[in-house]
């Protein structure tokens, strides 16, 4: 299992990567354009992420935009949507508008709300068939 945690607060970003380094290997972005570009090289290794947790809010590129260029990549490869890399959103704000822009437009798989609860994420992550 392959892991892409994209989170620009450090506190967040190890939360994720101790959460998720049991069930396989976690790589970091701080900013969606990281994210954007790790994804590239992924795709040109042919070793796609399983998962990408991605903070809405972000310096650089926000999580809507790397999202959309994420899909836009899988995309131009060819690869279906039931192979699609999963994608959760993670976010502070409690904002209406960017969930419904990220998961019902941008094509994010789900999105949790930050502070993270552990028990919670991993039930997400069963719920969505990544770990059991």
């Amino acid at each position: 299992m392959r892991f892409l945690v994209v989170e620009d607060d450090f506190t967040s970003r190890k939360l994720l990567q101790r959460i998720l380094s049991p069930y396989g290997d976690v790589d970091v972005a701080v900013n969606g354009q990281e994210a954007v570009d790790a994804y590239k090289a992924s795709l040109e290794n042919e070793y796609p992420y399983d998962l990408i947790c991605m903070d809405i809010m972000m310096p650089e590129m926000d999580g809507q935009e790397a999202l959309k260029k994420i899909r836009q990549l899988e995309k131009a490869q060819g690869i279906p949507s039931a192979e699609e890399s999963k994608i959760i959103m993670t976010t502070a704000l409690d904002d209406p508008k960017n969930v419904v822009e990220a998961y019902y437009k941008g094509g994010a798989t789900s999105y949790v709300p930050k502070p993270i609860d552990r028990q919670l994420f991993l039930q997400l992550l069963k719920n969505i068939g990544l770990i059991h």
